[in-house]
């Protein structure tokens, strides 16, 4: 009896044991099989940035063929502030200021003896860049006798990890499109300082607001086209994936929950009592990416403070969030609009006044 029992014993070990052991090896296999999962997921991010910069290569030569029978174009490198938390000091520098990149366009018929506008242009996207998605428009602003430049601010795509990692959206990449307006006036003596504007759209809008509100003196006029204004709100309605764009350890690093005060300080809505610019804003009631209810709460703040600007809040006009870029007849004559506006205190050598002109 004692020995059938020690030997039932010896099996029940067995089993106990073998089956212990299988779950270690399915555990271990497991961890072998999340290990691999993390070296395909940062191999097929080290390529996504690999297309991304050999397109930006690409486009850079369409911009020659799109444009280049009526600019002089250029692609000028040059430095901004430091990044505000460096992660990894031996790869981004212990301080040392971002470099970047940035578009400039010359009317080829300009007279190099006399003043001419300039237009800063910070391109949308929370990481973007400056593509010939932009083509009529540029096209449209040179044919004026607008100068150009296009800054890949920090953040940008086309540009490797390093730089896209580099993000700092409503912070340091406003300064970055600054340096731009600083960079033209030492480098081209044609270019009028008194008479630089800025005009961008949604990202490239709140870009364009933050520089006037943070630099009121540089600026004689500004267009911002559905801007992102509000990044509390904008949290509350945006998907999960969006909002680990600002939440990325190497981004904000925190929620809107838990660090409400670093949106708000990244929002022109909380910004509107900086503005001494005359501005022109542009919303539609359709828009699928910046809900007009953001641009509303934006217009409401800046009539709180007392501030004079012009707006428009377009009713389901087609194309939604694009609705004034597209080719359209209808979009071309809110351009007009918009050139108008701009060329009443930039006063360009040969503006718009309809738009066959375009």
């Amino acid at each position: 009896m004692k020995t059938r029992s020690f030997i039932v014993s010896i099996v029940i070990l067995l089993l106990f044991l073998s089956s212990s052991f299988a779950q270690q090896k399915e555990s271990a296999n497991i961890e072998t099989l999340l290990q691999y999962i993390k070296k395909i997921d940062s191999r097929q991010e080290s390529m996504r940035h690999y297309f991304d910069m050999l397109g930006k290569k690409i486009d850079d030569v369409l911009w020659y063929f799109k444009v280049g029978d009526i600019a002089e174009i250029d692609k000028v490198r040059f430095t901004s502030v430091p990044p505000r938390v460096i992660k990894n000091p031996k790869r981004y520098g212990a301080k040392n200021p971002v470099k970047f990149y940035s578009y400039v366009f010359i009317p080829k018929n300009i007279d190099r003896t006399k003043k001419y506008p300039l237009l800063l242009f910070p391109h949308g996207g929370v990481h973007s860049n400056f593509s010939t998605y932009y083509t009529h428009i540029v096209r449209e602003l040179i044919k004026q006798g607008y100068c150009i430049i296009a800054s890949e601010y920090r953040g940008s795509t086309g540009y490797g990890e390093g730089f896209y990692k580099l993000i700092d959206y409503g912070g340091l990449e406003v300064e970055d499109v600054f340096k731009g307006r600083e960079y033209m006036l030492e480098n081209y003596s044609f270019i009028d300082p008194e008479r630089v504007g800025i005009l961008g759209w949604s990202h490239g809008g709140l870009i364009t607001l933050m520089n006037i509100f943070n630099h009121p003196e540089a600026f004689k006029v500004a267009f911002a086209g559905v801007p992102v204004s509000d990044l509390v709100a904008r949290m509350g309605y945006a998907t999960e994936g969006y909002r680990k764009l600002y939440s990325a350890e190497y981004h904000i690093g925190k929620t809107a929950h838990e660090d409400v005060e670093e949106y708000r300080r990244r929002s022109p809505v909380w910004n509107a009592h900086k503005l001494q610019t005359p501005l022109l804003i542009h919303t539609n009631t359709n828009d699928e990416d910046v809900n007009v209810l953001e641009v509303e709460s934006l217009i409401r703040a800046l009539k709180a403070e007392g501030k004079k600007f012009e707006y428009q809040i377009f009713k389901d006009y087609p194309g939604g969030h694009s609705f004034d870029r597209l080719d359209s007849k209808t979009a071309k004559k809110i351009r007009l609009k918009i050139y108008k506006f701009l060329a009443g205190y930039l006063n360009p050598p040969n503006p718009f006044n309809n738009v066959d002109e375009f």
